[in-house]
């Protein structure tokens, strides 16, 4: 090989450089509509207050891993089976991000304004950004943290403050390390099991544990009190809000990384916030449009990386080196 190679080289480099940022521009667009569907749970969860909260939520579950087998027919999907260690990852997803989630929730509002809880859940992207570096010993990236950190503050403002006591403060901080480990203990299995084994797997043990959850705190015969307008709650948090919302984003960590993945988090409460203009004709004040507005520049920060010229410039000199050794 001569130097006559480099060109080919340094257009395969584009090529490829070209091919990744398609890649993560798709993860951001799978990663912000999988959180607008999470946003549009704010419209549902206003009709089912009365309902039994966790056998509902058991029977959502149900449903969404019966509309996941279902992708599997029509798609052609294999759902992959996990091995060893990965049971206890999938555990892990199931009990802390969606059963232990619902429960600070739920308890969380008995103690607490929704807001406190909104709150918690605003503070996930810098959870996101920061524990993955801690747990590998590397510096997160300065793009990532000063982005979450923008995107938290704009979701707090969208969000507002309320008023709470210390038990809801605690159920605040558990909806919180709830919801990160949601995508962080999903890490270690997405690539071999991905976006689809990930979501049918957690999904179906969370309706295990929220059955039992449901069976032991409003009785076996709870289910039979859930009318139609809770039935069809059940339906749309299946579908929309787990099932679509799910494959998104688990599609979006894969291609992003938890990190700049967890900035999009910050599109919940902007959504919620604009949904609420069709389906109640409430138009968003002015701290919501300010909150938006921070939202958006945390995301311009946190996801406009891109690799420099002097990264490139060192990446071609590496493969000039190369080159030049395999010439000689």
């Amino acid at each position: 090989m001569t130097t006559e190679a480099l060109p080919d080289i340094a257009d395969a480099a584009d090529h490829v450089g070209a091919a990744s940022r398609r890649g993560a521009l798709l993860g951001i667009v799978f990663a912000a509509a999988g959180m607008a569907c999470v946003g549009s749970s704010v419209a549902v969860s206003a009709a089912i207050t009365d309902a039994p909260l966790f056998t509902l939520q058991s029977v959502r579950y149900a449903l969404a891993a019966l509309l996941l087998l279902a992708v599997a027919r029509v798609t052609g999907w294999r759902v992959p089976r996990p091995r060893g260690r990965e049971w206890l990852w999938l555990a892990g997803v199931a009990t802390a991000g969606l059963v232990l989630f619902n429960v600070g929730v739920v308890r969380g509002v008995a103690h607490a304004e929704p807001a406190v809880i909104g709150v918690a859940v605003a503070a996930v992207p810098m959870l996101l950004a920061v524990v993955p570096a801690v747990a590998t010993r590397t510096l997160p990236a300065r793009s990532v943290i000063i982005g979450a950190m923008v995107v938290t503050a704009g979701a707090v403002v969208v969000e507002g403050f309320g008023r709470t006591d210390a038990a809801g403060v605690g159920y605040a901080l558990l909806v919180l390390v709830c919801e990160a480990g949601f995508t962080l203990l999903a890490v270690p299995v997405l690539p071999r099991l991905g976006a689809f084994g990930v979501s049918f797997h957690s999904v179906w043990m969370a309706t295990a544990g929220m059955a039992v959850v449901g069976v032991t705190t409003e009785g076996p015969a709870a289910v039979t009190t859930l009318d139609t307008g809770d039935l069809l709650a059940a339906l749309h948090l299946a579908a929309v809000v787990t099932t679509l919302a799910f494959l998104l984003w688990f599609t979006a960590v894969k291609r992003l990384g938890s990190g700049r993945a967890g900035l999009l988090t910050g599109v919940v409460p902007v959504a919620a916030a604009g949904l609420g203009v069709p389906l109640h004709g409430i138009v968003p004040g002015p701290m919501v449009w300010i909150g938006t507005a921070v939202v958006a520049l945390g995301l311009v920060i946190g996801l406009s990386r891109s690799p420099s010229r002097r990264v490139r410039t060192r990446r071609l000199g590496r493969s000039r080196r190369s080159v030049s050794r395999a010439g000689s």
